[in-house]
């Protein structure tokens, strides 16, 4: 019933129960996963996880965190992995201006890379924008061709809208159960229903009413029910939408 279109089940906040974590969720109503890699050592253990798991599928790349690690045989190992028919996507990658490390032109250079893969690939991306809104937009921008998922969406209405003309699909977390979520929360009123994700980016950001607590999938189900609430929908139409977009998205 449910599509966790972003997660890191190969995090070490899963190591004692794993195995364990993913059958419950499987059993929870849970169809689908994707899991992302951020660098060569956390995308090779995305694969193997979905080689695994036949609910779950990987997409790798360099985060903009990790872009300092991308080197000349980067390209040619992407190129590798997107043979395998369980990975689906080039992400996550993008830019991360809160830390600001790697450099800035370091991250620019590495995302622009990625997205040359994705255009010649034809392929979907996965962008993560933190503090980045601008930088982010102007350099998908000039890659009309490739289709890709803002995750955990943090940028303004505005900005919104300019990517759904894109054609781009919007990620929401359980971000949008905080109180503090006004922002996240304009978003979802603007944003057409066949435009959104929904994700958990476990282990991290847990909704409410489960926050503080360590997130997984089984947690989908608080988001939906938000996003219900806002649109004035039943939160099983959400599931079945953000299901079969995420279906869509990544050609599963």
């Amino acid at each position: 019933m449910y599509f966790d279109t972003h997660a890191h089940y190969n995090d070490e906040a899963f190591d004692a129960d794993r195995s364990q974590v993913l059958s419950e969720i499987r059993d929870s109503g849970v169809s689908l996963v994707v899991n992302a890699g951020n660098d060569l050592e956390t995308s090779l253990a995305a694969m193997r996880l979905a080689e695994k798991h036949d609910f779950i599928y990987a997409a790798v790349g360099w985060h903009p965190q990790d872009a300092d690690s991308f080197d000349a045989e980067s390209p040619e190992l992407i190129r590798k992995w997107l043979k395998n028919p369980k990975v689906r996507a080039i992400g996550e990658i993008g830019l991360d201006y809160y830390y600001d490390n790697p450099e800035r032109d370091v991250q620019r250079r590495v995302l622009y890379r990625q997205m040359e893969l994705a255009r010649e690939l034809n392929v979907p991306v996965v962008i993560h924008d933190r503090e980045a809104h601008a930088d982010c937009l102007e350099i998908v921008r000039r890659f009309p061709e490739v289709c890709g998922e803002f995750h955990c969406y943090s940028g303004s209405a505005e900005m919104a809208k300019k990517l759904i003309d894109m054609g781009w699909y919007l990620g929401f977390t359980g971000v949008v159960t905080f109180k503090n979520a006004r922002r996240v929360i304009e978003v979802v009123e603007i944003c057409p229903v066949d435009r959104m994700l929904i994700e958990t980016d476990c282990p991290y950001l847990a909704p409410v009413p489960v926050r503080g607590k360590r997130n997984d999938s089984r947690y989908l189900r608080h988001i939906a029910e938000k996003i219900a609430e806002i649109k004035g929908m039943a939160p099983e139409e959400i599931a079945r939408i953000t299901l079969n977009n995420g279906r869509r998205f990544f050609r599963v």
